[in-house]
């Protein structure tokens, strides 16, 4: 599913080059519950924007579904994103305006899906996250945990068949976090494929494999 071959990433700090990413060689296969951690500066939000197609690598190759992810265009990569990745953030990236079916159904009107049919589809991925009765709510009126699982019914409306999952109990409490991972793990157990990046080691500890970073290398895989 994921392959990366000794890639590189470089950001220009004060006009000097500082290296982020360093011969990071790293292989995902379809259906894995991976974790990626490491401390601050480690390269682990570099590694999952290359991941999720938002950000570009300086050398090396990242193979997503058999494809070669190198300069794409803007709508390319869009394209590829759309057909592979979910995204669950911390910040939840919800928007305040619209109710859950609204916020979950939003991919869907960007695809031209009649209201009709996307409220229909929408309303079935909140009942798998156990929001239904939540529906007609707006985020300012859900708790932390329901927010994190609406976002998650929203990053799985479209189908992906890889969840990129930023700190996804970042802000949350420790029974929260426990009910999102419920979520998270049954959404792993369809098949799909779930990247966790996370700095809580009790919650690496859910996952079936543990990727440490350290300084932009692979420190540690298993």
């Amino acid at each position: 599913m994921i392959r990366l071959e000794n890639i590189n990433k470089f950001y220009q700090v004060g006009g000097k080059p500082l290296h982020v990413l360093k011969e990071l060689s790293l292989t995902i296969e379809t259906g894995e519950y991976v974790s990626i951690m490491g401390s601050s500066g480690s390269g682990k939000s570099t590694l999952l924007n290359i991941l999720g197609i938002l950000d570009d690598y300086d050398s090396g190759n990242y193979h997503l579904g058999g494809t070669l992810i190198r300069d794409l265009s803007e709508t390319q990569a869009a394209q590829y994103r759309n057909a592979y990745i979910g995204f669950v953030f911390q910040s939840f990236h919800l928007l305040p305006f619209k109710n859950a079916i609204e916020n979950v159904a939003l991919p869907l009107y960007y695809r031209g899906i009649s209201r009709k049919e996307r409220n229909v589809t929408a309303m079935d991925f909140l009942d798998r996250v156990g929001l239904a009765d939540r529906a007609h709510h707006l985020p300012s009126e859900l708790s932390g945990g329901q927010k994190q699982r609406l976002a998650i019914a929203r990053a799985l409306i479209s189908e992906p068949r890889i969840i990129l999952a930023d700190e996804p109990t970042g802000a949350l409490d420790t029974t929260t976090s426990d009910e999102v991972m419920q979520v998270i793990e049954a959404v792993n157990a369809s098949g799909i494929t779930v990247i966790v990046v996370t700095h809580e080691q009790d919650i690496a500890d859910r996952t079936s494999r543990i990727i440490t970073l350290r300084d932009g290398a692979m420190a540690v895989d298993g």
